[in-house]
């Protein structure tokens, strides 16, 4: 099977960077269109907020955007060019919708059990992800912590720079 179109789901977690880097290193070696989604899940607001609550929502979707605008200049400095896309809604419906719409070849994501992840793959009623989609998933799983790998993967985040001479 050829991956020619690739959504990459994206967060601040680890499990989310990984699940980037893996995703941006597959879409360069296949030369794949790259697109990155980030949901912001909006399933504790409640039709009667006050003020506050508006703010801090709105302060929160800022976030969202701003994460979404790194992930989208990691992939660049990575060599990958990627569109990026912002949803707000549960991410068990907008990944699928989202992977529907731009056609998707492969949906790649981080996971890590009972991790803020694991709210994609399991919503109400446990449905799951991969019952929601029409295409391939490739899922970046967390290792068991250990020193050497975080160090690994905090290089791995940071883009190459010239050595200083």
């Amino acid at each position: 099977m050829s991956f020619n179109r690739i959504l990459l789901c994206y967060d601040t977690t680890r499990e989310g960077r990984r699940a980037l880097r893996y995703g941006a290193d597959l879409a360069q070696q296949l030369g794949a269109q790259t697109h990155l989604l980030a949901v912001r899940d909006n399933a504790y607001l409640t039709v009667g907020y006050d003020v506050l609550v508006a703010q801090a929502a709105e302060a929160e979707e800022q976030l969202a955007k701003d994460i979404l605008h790194e992930g989208v200049e990691r992939l660049k400095a990575r060599g990958v060019s990627a569109t990026g896309y912002f949803a707000i809604g549960n991410p068990l419906d907008q990944i699928p919708h989202f992977a529907e719409r731009l056609k998707a070849d492969l949906i790649v994501v981080g996971h890590k059990p009972c991790g803020v992840l694991a709210r994609w793959w399991n919503g109400p009623g446990n449905g799951l992800l991969l019952d929601r989609v029409k295409c391939s998933v490739l899922v970046a799983i967390a290792p068991v912590d250990d020193p050497a790998d975080v160090l690994a993967e905090a290089a791995a985040d940071e883009p190459a720079q010239e050595p200083v001479r």
